[in-house]
């Protein structure tokens, strides 16, 4: 159970990841645009085909042609630094180098999220023990095993963590790269 939870509170952090953009294209970098379209927000991904002909250019062929102009809106006012360019019914996303300073600016955001992330799986531990204590409190298990439980606890914690602190450090490897 613990576990379950841990490893979905880590899934959550690498799709917020994978929304940051490294200096090549990638379908990810789209997950997390909201369009407004037929009165709610929908996905980008929703909307049209999104291809990656190179690594440099990202492609949406809008399936609704009177979206278009709604889609390019929803990413310049992303946190891309994209300038979507339109084509007929295609929008194309020309991905720029990244400068050292927006570099620097998105492995701050990672450090970000993985604090989150850490914080998530904290809490987690935390609740936990909570309902161990609650359980001694109760009769049901002895302090002993209580002890026991709680060291295993802090293990799984641990390996949690370190894998947070280990996704996050090759996704700040990857931003830095040129």
């Amino acid at each position: 159970m613990i576990n379950s939870r841990m490893n979905n509170a880590i899934l959550h952090f690498e799709k917020e990841l994978s929304s940051i953009r490294t200096s090549r294209a990638s379908v990810s970098m789209l997950d997390n645009i909201l369009v407004e379209a037929y009165g709610s927000k929908t996905p980008i991904n929703q909307l049209g085909n999104i291809a990656v002909p190179d690594a440099s250019t990202i492609t949406i062929q809008v399936w609704d042609i009177n979206l278009i102009q709604t889609v390019e809106n929803a990413i310049r006012e992303s946190n891309l630094g994209i300038n979507p360019q339109s084509e007929g019914q295609i929008v194309r996303l020309p991905v720029p180098k990244l400068s050292e300073e927006r570099r620097n600016e998105l492995s701050k955001v990672v450090s970000e999220y993985a604090e989150n992330a850490k914080i998530a799986i904290r809490n987690i531990r935390r609740d936990t023990l909570e309902n161990l204590k609650l359980s001694e409190k109760d009769k049901k298990i002895t302090q002993d095993d209580m002890k026991k439980f709680s060291s295993e606890v802090q293990k799984i914690t641990d390996d949690h963590v370190s894998k947070i602190v280990s996704i996050a450090s090759n996704k700040k490897t990857d931003i830095i790269k040129i």
